[in-house]
């Protein structure tokens, strides 16, 4: 498999060496640039051209919400993963409308920054459950300048990919089996599946088809 290639913006020194030498340790993982504000961030993602950039929103310069949307202007298909000390809602809705594919806040355990980075890079979103609350309760289904609400903000918190694999697993199908019915990796797969117990806020399987059944995610089969 290959290595997923990591863009780390941080202009914390201690933190970013810390964060990066987690990182690295981590199987699959290449932190392939390092950047300390957001001018040199968009200037690394042309040179190196990362698989995902994660990316602090307190940077010097022109700051990280300002990066991330050059970034996407040039790069609109490339994941960013925003990692931040704050969680307000004006902040929120920038970063959606900057293009950010996902939110987690400092201070999140290891092993879920690490799923959300491989989340974002498989193509599903991650934000944040205090941030996803903020939404829900303050914003509703609004849009910003024009634009609609990611999905994962609405009633049903899933991307397209994640509710197929949830009524897969509602059906009883194995990892394997969903990776043979939708043609990708059973890898793939496993983050799809985390993220889905991660958004429906459930322990495990069991508890997501019971509650996919409940909302009305899924058809009774």
């Amino acid at each position: 498999m290959k290595a997923l290639k990591l863009l780390l913006v941080e202009d914390d020194e201690l933190f970013r060496l810390g964060l990066s030498t987690r990182l690295q340790q981590e199987s699959g993982i290449e932190v392939v640039a390092e950047a300390v504000d957001g001018e040199t961030a968009v200037e690394l993602t042309n040179q190196h051209h990362p698989n995902v950039v994660l990316l602090d929103v307190g940077l010097p310069g022109i700051g990280g919400v300002e990066a991330c949307r050059q970034i996407r202007a040039s790069h609109p298909n490339l994941p960013i993963l925003v990692l931040t000390s704050h969680s307000q809602k004006p902040l929120i809705e920038r970063l959606i409308a900057a293009g950010a594919s996902g939110y987690c806040l400092k201070g999140v355990e290891a092993e879920v920054l690490v799923l959300a980075l491989r989340s974002v890079a498989a193509g599903a979103s991650w934000w944040d459950s205090v941030s996803t609350a903020q939404i829900r309760t303050t914003m509703g289904e609004t849009a910003i300048n024009g634009s609609p609400l990611p999905s994962e903000t609405l009633e049903n918190p899933l991307t397209k990919r994640e509710q197929e694999i949830l009524e897969l697993m509602v059906a009883g199908k194995t990892n394997q089996e969903i990776a043979e019915i939708l043609y990708i990796a059973t890898g793939t797969v496993r983050v799809h599946v985390h993220a889905i117990l991660q958004k429906l806020e459930v322990r495990d399987r069991t508890q997501a088809a019971v509650l996919a059944l409940q909302r009305g995610l899924v058809a009774f089969l």
